[in-house]
């Protein structure tokens, strides 16, 4: 864990509820790895009854991303249970530039600090933000200031900029943000205004997931550290070591029914699997994650879905295809987790869109014809031959992808693969390496499908 500490001279701010004068505020930034602990060496873990506790938080501007939490999870005293778990987190909407947040602490509070806490393996980690301050009383006050609108026009005072980005570290992990004044209060205020921005305005996923702000004033109540959204994980969570020190973690903790089939079936997937999938899309620089979660949510709707390192399921479709295609829907989302393509946008200022028909297809050629092949099902029947495209994807763009590498390039989806992680995919690439383009190979492929 290290700590770096940050000053700022604020604009004029609040010493005492009746005077007003300049002062300098610190920015504490810590930022620890990843753990469940969110324990800092300098700055307190989060509580549940500071005077954030009861205020009411609006969204001033921007759009909550729907994956994540309501604005409730920033002061409900709860924290996330693992490194990607949107739910109990709020961020705003994937390729938005942010936007602000305010709380009403209902009444004018001697505020001593302000703290932020944010937890993604990734660029959703970090935080970047402007804080401000305001009584309410003052002329001219604006409660919800929206962008572009300066909140210093508005009867706001500006408090701290904080920026928790380090160019010489990776973004990942846990990060507490403590704004304090050395010598006094940061000042007198009812209102609070976060204007955030994304960590990176170039990636749609750089906005960052706050998992808890709490406020303390000169006079707290007694303040009991937050607690995980998560009760014991022992009961119905299960770590899963695989070759390559990698942990993959199982929850049926919304889900105990489906525990002990969890635990016949798919961990011992995730362990011979994983490693193995990892070593079939390997590309220069890259390194697999170390850490995945799967789980089975009680309320999910569809089959399962894949955001980082996070995976989803529904127990509804899980239970109806335990002794089918439960194990195989998991692994394919398994194979997104190593695709990470998504990194392309962060490393690669120039980054192409690689077609959703690769994307889905790639998973579903390694499920159907190296995971399961005794199952044939990429097979396409005879009645469905005439509908069949090339870019249809899933299971038709996978016996598409196997026709290719059994009739054209054994490499083809290694180098789809890392053409898609480098941002680099473009259509041209199918005839440098097979001499025919991709639409070419598509209608080659659909007049072999009768035979």
């Amino acid at each position: 864990m290290d700590a770096r500490l940050i000053s700022f001279t604020a604009l004029t701010v609040f010493l005492a509820c009746d005077t007003l004068t300049a002062a300098e505020n610190t920015v504490l930034v810590e930022h620890a790895e990843s753990s469940t602990a969110f324990k800092f060496a300098r700055i307190q873990s989060p509580r549940r009854n500071d005077a954030a506790s009861k205020a009411a938080f609006t969204l001033v501007d921007g759009r909550r991303d729907a994956n994540g939490g309501d604005l409730n999870v920033l002061n409900d005293g709860l924290l996330p249970a693992e490194e990607d778990q949107p739910s109990a987190n709020f961020f705003f909407r994937a390729g938005t530039p942010g936007g602000r947040i305010s709380a009403d602490l209902g009444a004018l509070t001697s505020v001593v600090a302000v703290h932020s806490y944010s937890w993604h393996p990734g660029a959703r980690g970090p935080q970047v933000y402007s804080l401000y301050g305001a009584s309410g009383t003052n002329a001219g006050f604006v409660a919800a200031p929206t962008r572009p609108a300066d909140p210093t026009a508005c009867g706001w005072e500006l408090i701290a900029k904080v920026d928790t980005r380090e160019a010489a570290n990776p973004p990942g992990g846990q990060y507490a943000v403590s704004v304090t004044n050395q010598t006094s209060l940061l000042g007198c205020f009812r209102y609070l205004l976060w204007d955030i921005q994304p960590t990176d305005k170039n990636d749609p996923f750089g906005n960052t997931f706050y998992s808890e702000i709490d406020v303390i004033s000169s006079h707290p109540a007694p303040e009991p550290e937050a607690a995980a959204t998560l009760p014991d994980p022992a009961l119905h969570r299960r770590v899963v070591q695989t070759a390559g020190d990698c942990e993959v973690v199982i929850d049926t903790f919304e889900t105990p029914d489906l525990t002990e089939w969890s635990d016949a079936k798919l961990a011992p997937m995730v362990k011979e699997w994983y490693p193995k999938i990892v070593a079939m899309l390997p590309s220069e620089g890259f390194s697999a994650p170390k850490r995945v979660s799967i789980n089975i949510r009680k309320d999910m709707d569809g089959v399962a879905a894949t955001g980082g390192t996070r995976i989803n399921c529904s127990a509804n479709w899980m239970r109806r295809e335990l002794k089918g295609e439960a194990v195989g829907a998991v692994f394919h989302e398994l194979v997104h987790v190593v695709q990470q393509y998504g990194r392309a946008r962060r490393t690669n200022p120039s980054a192409t869109s690689t077609p959703g028909w690769v994307v889905e297809g790639i998973p579903d050629y390694i499920r159907w014809y190296l995971f399961e092949p005794e199952s044939h099902g990429a097979e396409i029947s005879p009645r469905n031959i005439e509908r069949a495209r090339y870019d249809a994807s899933y299971r038709i763009s996978a016996n598409f992808l196997n026709w290719v590498v059994t009739n054209h390039d054994k490499n083809l989806v290694l180098k789809l693969n890392t053409a898609a992680r480098e941002g680099n995919y473009r259509e041209a690439l199918w005839s440098e390496w097979t001499g025919q383009s991709v639409q070419q190979l598509g209608e080659k492929w659909k007049a072999s499908l009768p035979k």
